[in-house]
């Protein structure tokens, strides 16, 4: 039986944007803490690594694109010939 209780001060976005992709596997955020607690224990630390991000600010910002077409919160570029796209670039 679960009593103890952790409060933690994020943004609404952030907790709304890991709040969906929990919900993708399943997941309820206290349900993804957990496992974060629980893999902590098992590592004896944090599990994962912590790095610089490895993509460079242009790569980020098409991953964010793609996110938010995914999303819904923007539309996909749409090209009627390869001479449009080649154009765009």
């Amino acid at each position: 039986m679960k009593t103890a209780n952790v409060n933690i001060r994020i943004t609404p976005e952030l907790k709304s944007a890991v709040e969906n992709l929990y919900a993708e596997f399943g997941m309820s955020l206290s349900d993804a803490v957990n496992i974060f607690f629980h893999k902590s224990l098992l590592v004896g630390g944090l599990p994962f690594d912590l790095r610089q991000p490895r993509y460079n600010a242009e790569v980020e910002a098409a991953m964010q694109e793609a996110r938010e077409i995914k999303a819904g919160k923007r539309e996909a570029k749409v090209y009627t010939s390869i001479e449009d796209f080649k154009n765009d670039l």
